[in-house]
């Protein structure tokens, strides 16, 4: 019996392909050990437990993205998460990282105690933890191709999906046209009229539901419906004729596919799924980070299936100005999704295999 412990918490962007590699993990090797690695305050206490899986807690290691005196106690605080991480891993068999702050400190002590370590990339622009790691280790994985030297030789595995994402794929692949006109029933909408999906991350996006707020009354005057994910952290506005707001989507797998248009962040998770069941998209990337939401959607931008718009430019005159355009261009896509991030889970589980059979 091994044991295999998973990094990568913080957001769902790394905690969601991870769950999907441990189940993975789980289907292949019942008998193995799984364990996830997090910090007390990250979103994977309420994910990962739910799941089915256990998390285990490292000090976290704040790093601010812009110069400060926080810096001075990065040292410190890296030092204790490697030595936390050391202990997590001492009788492991295998480390499996996917970004993140969890992620930094659990590579170092892998490196450390000579412990086997893949680590995937979902971003088109890898972070810098996954870049430190990229130089500590050979088993790396990526779910697009990656314009940096560290990931240059890096197996392409696509990104691994959510369970129900990847089961809705399965069942909707012999007739995609059926499949999305049977996800707008089930969500209560009109299955004649065009559904406009908005989704701001888990936590919402203020910026985008305020311009939504502002462009409500004119989409409704054209009969399309809205489905509004708001995030929970967001007041709830009222539901008004087709136009239905919701603090969190658990059915998101039925989200994507009844939409003709999806207004979301472009997050690697994101653009994975909705490449799996989406049909088209507006993305508005999130404006601080490395720059890799504007990186992350250019294939489906390149295989028409989604234009991308700073968020200074999302405003709503412009969604009031555009939709039709968006809906225009819907049409025209592809109505099947794509099963090329499918199999990246059990790609990732054989890589790591290929690690502990090379130790």
């Amino acid at each position: 019996m091994a044991t295999i412990v998973l990094a990568g918490g913080g957001t769902a962007g790394h905690i969601e392909p991870a769950l999907a590699v441990a189940r993975a993990w789980r289907l292949a090797h019942p008998d193995d050990h799984i364990v996830f690695i997090g910090t007390e305050g990250g979103l994977e206490n309420k994910i990962i437990p739910t799941a089915g899986f256990t998390v285990t807690h490292i000090p976290k290691v704040a790093v601010a993205r812009r110069p400060s005196l926080t810096w001075l106690r990065v040292p410190a605080q890296l030092l204790k998460a490697v030595s936390a991480s050391r202990i997590v891993l001492r009788n492991a068999d295998l480390l499996i990282g996917f970004g993140g702050y969890v992620s930094a400190p659990a590579y170092l002590a892998a490196r450390i105690t000579g412990l086997p370590t893949v680590i995937h990339e979902a971003n088109a622009k890898p972070g810098w933890a996954n870049r430190l790691g990229a130089l500590l280790t050979p088993y790396l994985a990526v779910a697009n191709p990656v314009d940096s030297r560290e990931f240059r030789d890096a197996l392409l595995t696509g990104l691994p999906l959510r369970s129900d994402v990847a089961a809705a794929f399965t069942a909707s692949r012999s007739d995609f046209k059926g499949a999305r006109i049977g996800a707008k029933k089930r969500l209560g909408f009109d299955e004649k009229a065009p559904l406009i999906f908005i989704m701001g991350g888990s936590q919402g996006s203020v910026a985008i539901n305020r311009e939504i707020a502002g462009a409500l009354p004119a989409l409704l005057s054209k009969g399309l419906s809205i489905l509004h994910s708001v995030g929970r952290a967001n007041s709830l506005p009222k539901t008004e004729g087709a136009y239905h707001p919701v603090a969190y989507l658990d059915a998101m797998a039925d989200a994507y596919l009844a939409s003709d248009v999806i207004i979301a962040r472009s997050g690697a998770v994101t653009c994975c799924e909705f490449r799996a069941l989406g049909r088209y998209a507006l993305f508005v990337p999130l404006p601080i980070g490395n720059g890799e939401q504007f990186i992350n959607a250019r294939t489906l931008v390149a295989d028409k299936r989604a234009q991308v718009l700073e968020q200074s430019q999302f405003t709503s005159t412009y969604l009031i100005e555009h939709i039709d355009e968006l809906l225009i261009s819907s049409a025209a896509a592809p109505a099947d999704g794509s099963a090329q991030d499918l199999d990246a889970a059990d790609k990732i589980v054989a890589l790591g295999e290929f690690a502990i059979a090379q130790r």
